[in-house]
């Protein structure tokens, strides 16, 4: 049951899909969203180029919208000029929001038919199940009254008046802005540097990422990290990371010589099948010899599927890059299996570098953590070093490394190369942590 022009489903077959979707919606609380893609202007097409000219341009417009839709996702052609697209699972209107923007971005392209470029503007009604209507007719007309109001507005997209238990989701913007985070240069990596405590002198820095997002202000990671996650963009948010951090260290490196930089790795990106060979293209891309780079990875990393783990790391370590366990202490982490994770580094959680000063426990248990770390041949940072009473307990019981506003904030690439030209140790933690200097 597919329409003859363009290979989509046909008004029938849509509604009988839209049923099923909208029964198993309701029946297993699996959220849907239903999009009505209105053309404008078609019959302008058919009139000044002729109805052949017409279909073709049609042809080429369910191309376009192929390219949105999802595996599990059904595209329809419900109308002359008219489309649906029922998207499975959507958890929120910001979900649904960001397939409308694409489509709308798709179409604003130009499309060459037949030696033409013609421009399709779409008005686009989104209405969500259950969130909007239970049933698919009630959901079809809460789409089609949502695109009649968008384009009595003159906006693009239409959404159902939304009662008080339908609120648009808190972070519904950051959803729709953080796919175009990347290509209007919003995002930023900024660098804290790792410190000697037996030089006092920076070894390295680790890679944070930064949102300037233009109407929220600079976001830190826990802000949007959460919801890049649950939209399916870690990973190429994490390729942009590796790329830029391995960029933008090769310029401070000519200046202060051989740094490490790490960036962090989410445990569902280190998972993927590709992801090995993601890194090697990122170092083969820069080729910064006078940058290691180190992966930070979680504990958690080692829940599952250890063995392909651990031969991802052990591929990475051969290459010459460094492994580092973040957080050490917050996860799951076993000694019976702990001496065979391939690492170098252990970076100690700063929940527990914090309370150092006031928790007699804290004291034991990051020294035990350093030993234990040393006996594995690891070097050990500490995370959140705010104090030099702090800093000066970790040097004196081997702590190798430590990061924290103690010795510097997180910086933007170009303030870090001036820190890293005008650093100097801190006299007084060095005349204390070398007495006899």
């Amino acid at each position: 049951m597919n329409d003859l022009l363009t290979g989509l489903y046909n008004r029938p077959r849509f509604m009988e899909l839209l049923n099923q979707m909208v029964q198993d919606a309701v029946d297993f609380s699996a959220p849907m969203a239903l999009l009505i893609i209105d053309i404008q202007r078609f019959h302008k097409i058919n009139r000044h180029f002729g109805h052949h000219t017409g279909d073709a341009v049609l042809k080429a417009v369910a191309e376009v919208l192929k390219q949105v839709r999802r595996k599990d996702d059904y595209l329809a052609r419900i109308g002359d000029d008219q489309f649906a697209l029922i998207l499975d699972r959507v958890a929120n209107v910001g979900h649904a929001q960001l397939a409308a923007m694409k489509i709308q971005r798709l179409l604003d392209l130009p499309i060459n038919v037949e030696g033409r470029d013609f421009r399709c503007k779409a008005v686009i009604g989104v209405s969500l199940c259950p969130a909007n209507a239970d049933t698919a007719t009630a959901l079809l007309q809460s789409a089609e009254l949502a695109l009649a109001e968008a384009k009595y507005q003159e906006q693009p997209i239409g959404f159902p008046k939304l009662t008080r238990e339908q609120e648009i989701p808190e972070n519904w913007d950051i959803e729709v802005a953080l796919g175009d985070a990347i290509n209007h240069s919003e995002l930023q990596v900024f660098f804290q540097p790792k410190i000697s405590l037996d030089t006092g002198r920076p070894v390295g820095a680790e890679a944070l990422v930064r949102w300037q997002n233009r109407t929220r202000g600079l976001l830190s990671p826990d802000q949007f990290l959460p919801v890049a996650e649950a939209i399916g963009f870690l990973k190429p948010l994490t390729i942009w990371m590796l790329n830029s951090a391995l960029r933008l260290s090769g310029e401070w490196t000519e200046q202060w010589g051989r740094l490490s930089v790490s960036v962090n790795i989410p445990p569902n990106i280190l998972a993927q099948p590709d992801f090995v060979d993601l890194v090697m293209s990122a170092e083969k891309l820069w080729q910064r010899d006078n940058v290691d780079l180190c992966l930070e990875v979680l504990e958690q990393s080692f829940i599952t599927d250890i063995d392909t783990v651990f031969e991802k790391l052990n591929a990475l370590r051969n290459l010459g890059i460094g492994i580092a366990i973040d957080d050490f202490g917050t996860g799951y982490s076993s000694l019976s299996y702990f001496r065979d994770i391939p690492t170098d580094e252990l970076k100690i959680d700063q929940s527990f570098i914090r309370g150092l000063k006031d928790d007699k426990a804290n004291l034991h248990i990051v020294s035990l953590i350093i030993d234990i770390a040393h006996r594995f041949e690891l070097q050990v940072v500490a995370e959140g070093v705010e104090t030099e009473e702090a800093a000066l307990y970790l040097k004196k019981n081997g702590c190798d490394l430590a990061q924290g506003y103690f010795f510097a904030k997180p910086m933007p690439a170009r303030e870090f190369a001036e820190w890293l030209k005008n650093y100097r140790p801190e006299k007084a933690f060095m005349k204390a942590a070398n007495p006899t200097g």
